[in-house]
């Protein structure tokens, strides 16, 4: 039995978002199935490394929405 053809043009720009997510969320949950490369592992090992030296950087979420509000609109 085949499946029916989608035909992406025929979305609105929302239902191609949703379509992204699911397919996004489907290869989360075969996580182990998507091979990284040794370039892709080595940056991964290279953060991982980073943030165990410095420890998470960031600013706090009240100067985030303060910088927001400050824009000139």
């Amino acid at each position: 039995m085949s499946k029916p053809s989608l035909n992406i043009g025929d979305l609105s720009p929302e239902e191609r978002l949703r379509l992204i997510e699911e397919l996004w969320d489907s290869l989360n949950d075969e996580s182990e199935t998507v091979p990284l490369t040794d370039a892709q592992r080595e940056e991964l090992d290279r953060r991982l490394d980073e943030l165990e030296r410095s420890g998470p950087e960031g600013i706090p979420w009240d100067q985030v929405l303060q910088q927001i509000r400050s824009r000139p609109r």
